[in-house]
């Protein structure tokens, strides 16, 4: 019998079973596909990463585009797949799952009606900076980052609708962001890095959930839909809690994290009742709001304080309009 069995081959299930057998526990993972290189991009921004969390790219300079540009004071990084996908030799390997002391499921996210869609392409640009989000075109924004290599990412998101936006939707309005002036579906101008589209669709409302690690577990932001650095960092701490016989459960959910993670699904339901002029005026308050404020809403994950204030000081400062789609429907 193994003492942990991760069942999941995804960045949230690696980070966990190269963090117990670290602690010396006697560790395996279900993972029918284990020479699969994960082809999803996945950013993070660098404060929340656990050091020597491997990168293959950096940006100094982050940009945010409600109605007017606004530069984020924080470093935003694209992880490295291939390393994030090694584990070290005490990991076993197994196709299908066995008996073990602690078993986790890191299957991802299956569940929930709430969606967050994208479509993206790698093209050529030795651009370092990133755009998180640039609403001028609508009620979807255009993401922007380098991948490093004189390649970046260009992808077209809708951060939350129930259902999730059609992909054909998406893709459409990405071509018309790359070629303005070009028919629908009509010719394309420079040159793509690679065939292959980055298609994006996972659940921002799956309920919490034990004996589970990652996106399987709810730890998918509500209103913006990072999990993997709450992953990595958190992996090691569950680690040591098995170790030490201790449960596991009161680090992957504590109390100050369902609280805060409550208040988050306020905050997602709050941005699926604004129109796309609403969700512009939402974010351009949020991006106005001071560093530690968008830090504790966006990174603060057991900080119940700091999200507080940063939900009572954005409502404050919402007119009258905005402030009746962020109050609870009666």
């Amino acid at each position: 019998m193994y003492d942990v069995l991760v069942i999941g081959g995804g960045p949230a299930g690696r980070a966990l079973a190269r963090a117990c057998a670290h602690e010396g526990l006697d560790t395996a993972i279900v993972d029918r596909h284990p020479h699969r290189i994960y082809r999803a991009t996945y950013g993070a921004w660098e404060d929340e990463l656990p050091q020597g969390t491997p990168v293959a790219a950096t940006s100094r300079v982050v940009r945010a585009y409600a109605r007017e540009e606004h530069l984020i004071p924080r470093t935003y990084v694209v992880l490295d797949n291939a390393r994030l996908h090694e584990l070290p030799p005490e990991v076993q390997v197994l196709r299908e799952p066995t008996e073990a002391r602690y078993t986790f499921n890191a299957t991802g996210a299956r569940k929930g009606r709430a969606e967050q869609t994208a479509v993206g392409l790698v093209i050529e640009s030795d651009d370092t900076d990133t755009t998180l989000m640039d609403w001028r075109g609508g009620d979807t924004f255009l993401y922007r980052v380098p991948l490093g290599g004189g390649k970046v990412l260009v992808e077209e998101t809708c951060l939350a609708r129930r259902p999730g936006m059609q992909l054909d939707a998406l893709r459409k309005r990405l071509h018309a962001r790359l070629h303005p002036g070009l028919p629908q579906g009509g010719p394309r101008t420079g040159r793509r890095q690679d065939d292959a589209e980055e298609r994006v669709r996972f659940p921002l409302d799956a309920p919490r959930a034990r004996r589970a690690f990652g996106a399987a577990a709810g730890f998918i932001h509500p209103a913006t839909g990072y999990s993997v650095a709450t992953s990595l960092a958190l992996a090691p701490e569950v680690a040591r809690a098995v170790k030490a016989g201790e449960n596991p459960e009161a680090v992957i959910w504590s109390r100050k994290a369902r609280t805060v993670h409550a208040m988050r699904r306020f905050g997602l339901e709050a941005l699926l009742r604004m129109d796309a002029d609403e969700t512009r005026d939402f974010f351009e308050l949020f991006f106005q709001l001071d560093e530690h404020l968008q830090r504790a809403y966006l990174s603060g994950r057991e900080d119940v304080a700091g999200t507080a204030r940063a939900m009572a000081v954005l409502f404050k400062r919402a007119p009258w309009r905005l402030r009746l789609k962020l109050m609870r429907p009666t």
